[in-house]
């Protein structure tokens, strides 16, 4: 599927079954998505994606609009929506089809000033304690990863912040960005250096739908990549944090 060129209308039902794209968008994710400030609408590379798609299809979108990432790919996985906008990881992978990363992200580690770490290779000990969002890219990674600390699993992302502010946890790990700015306003807080992942955020859809519906969309993501739009998308939002994936090999 790429620009310009015609579209098999059975390519269209493998898309939008419904007659219209539902595209499920993660506002937990402020890189990808957030809400308009004047008028609450959802805005953000992943609702441009959505409706770049929509375009291409000859569709409409609608937007199936969630708080969290578990809750997204769920949306997706369920048939409740036809694309989304996901991290890649092997816990995710069953009954989805992913495209190759349009946005690398950073995870990070944020502490208190006064904390004795210094280095990402030191927070997995035994007796930390790691908050994380439920469901994320983070949570994921970290559940693998960590063999001596514990995680402890937040619903609510803001509720991580004031976690590790109360003491209640030793470490907070999410968005590099997010971490970032919760420590600018809060001179209590301090990042450690570097990063501890990359996320490869991707579009997916529900796996059932089709090695040729995959394929198309595989194709897109790399259109918009190559063509700019990615980019322009996160210039265009004021998104710091977030660089254009490379092409996919």
């Amino acid at each position: 599927m790429t620009r310009n060129a015609p579209i098999d209308p059975s390519l269209v039902a493998a898309f939008a079954p419904h007659g219209v794209l539902r595209a499920s968008i993660n506002l937990g994710n402020p890189i990808l998505a957030n809400r308009d400030k004047t008028n609450g609408e959802p805005v953000g590379v992943s609702v441009d994606l959505a409706r770049a798609l929509g375009r291409r299809l000859g569709v409409g979108v609608e937007l199936v609009v969630f708080d969290k990432a578990a809750q997204s790919v769920d949306a997706v996985k369920s048939g409740k929506a036809d694309i989304g906008f996901f991290a890649i990881d092997p816990a995710r992978s069953e009954g989805l089809s992913f495209t190759a990363p349009y946005v690398l992200i950073e995870g990070s580690y944020l502490v208190k000033q006064d904390s004795s770490l210094q280095d990402n290779a030191e927070v997995d000990r035994d007796g930390l304690h790691i908050a994380v969002g439920s469901g994320s890219a983070y949570d994921l990674f970290l559940t693998r990863e960590i063999k001596h600390a514990t995680i402890e699993r937040i619903v609510h992302v803001p509720d991580v912040l004031t976690a590790v502010q109360q003491g209640r946890v030793d470490v907070a790990a999410g968005i590099r960005t997010m971490l970032e700015g919760w420590a600018s306003q809060h001179p209590g807080l301090r990042l450690l250096p570097g990063r501890f992942m990359v996320i490869q955020q991707a579009m997916g859809m529900p796996a059932d739908r089709g090695p040729a519906a995959a394929a198309a969309l595989a194709a897109f993501v790399e259109d918009m990549k190559a063509a700019g739009e990615v980019a322009a998308s996160l210039a265009r939002h004021g998104i710091v944090g977030g660089t254009v994936a490379p092409a996919a090999s």
